[in-house]
């Protein structure tokens, strides 16, 4: 079985290796009018869209597009994908109980489902999940999908959160695109279920589908993701938010949601008229 997935993940990795690294800055149109809803919530940042019907991608800052940043929980969708296809995890209502430990987020705080778990972010879940998985297999995966800078550091259990693992808005926006059309190298199943887990609104206009992530750099500088898409008339805008600050007192949760959401009705989402 091992032989056999090593195998599979050595053939994967030449077709997707190029092509799941970025979603193409070159043919990106620039729009700093976004510029202003990161200076109101005085953070910087970056924005990215892909429109799937005609291919065009908006960005705002382009060289933070391009930078790699810790991926902090956005990496919750690669784990909960490696997990699923290699078995670590059965399925969404798979549970993994609670060690005891009590941690500053109640919700985490409990035996919790694969689905609920990605609901509230538990970091312990998926840190579970990643031992389990282990460090060559978890390589092997990150190898394949040239995820980032693919660097799993001497953790297995918080390479994603300590700044070992980077990736840029560009590569994200990359891997949701692929990720939505079932062009990853995953069972269609597996897909499937993380495509379920990510849907967060839904409703006659629209649906939104999204990870979003909280994490540090190296100089302890907040680092926050939403990670997604968003689908109105069947037709899929992929997107990527990142924001950043060195002001502990701003929340950096709140900031993430309202810069996407100012953006997208901008941008004219939410009306299902896209």
């Amino acid at each position: 079985m091992k032989i056999a997935l090593t195998f599979l993940l050595t053939i994967t990795s030449f077709v997707v290796l190029i092509s799941i690294s970025s979603c193409s800055v070159n043919r990106a149109k620039v729009d700093d009018s976004l510029k202003k809803y990161f200076d109101d919530n005085k953070v910087e940042g970056c924005f990215t869209m892909l429109s799937n019907s005609d291919g065009k991608v908006t960005v705002y800052n382009l060289k933070m597009d391009t930078t790699r940043y810790t991926p902090a929980s956005t990496f919750k969708i690669v784990n909960s994908l490696i997990g699923l296809e290699t078995g670590v995890i059965s399925d969404e209502k798979m549970v993994i109980k609670w060690d005891g430990i009590k941690r500053w987020n109640d919700d985490w705080n409990k035996d919790l489902t694969m689905e609920q778990a990605f609901k509230v972010s538990s970091v312990p879940y998926y840190q579970e999940v990643a031992r389990r998985i282990g460090r060559d297999t978890m390589q092997l995966w990150l190898d394949s999908l040239s995820y980032g800078n693919k660097n799993t550091g001497d953790k297995i259990d918080s390479f994603w959160l300590d700044n070992h693992l980077k990736i840029s808005a560009d590569e994200q926006l990359g891997l949701v695109k692929r990720l939505y059309f079932d062009q990853l190298p995953f069972q269609k199943r597996t897909q499937q279920i993380v495509r379920d887990v990510m849907l967060q609104e839904d409703n006659t206009s629209y649906s939104l589908s999204y990870k979003t992530g909280l994490g540090l750099d190296e100089n302890k500088n907040s680092i926050g993701w939403m990670v997604g898409w968003i689908e109105e008339n069947k037709h899929p805008y992929f997107f990527v938010t990142m924001v950043k600050s060195a002001d502990a007192a701003i929340d950096i949760k709140a900031v993430r949601l309202n810069i996407t959401k100012a953006i997208l009705n901008q941008l004219g989402f939410f009306k299902g008229r896209m």
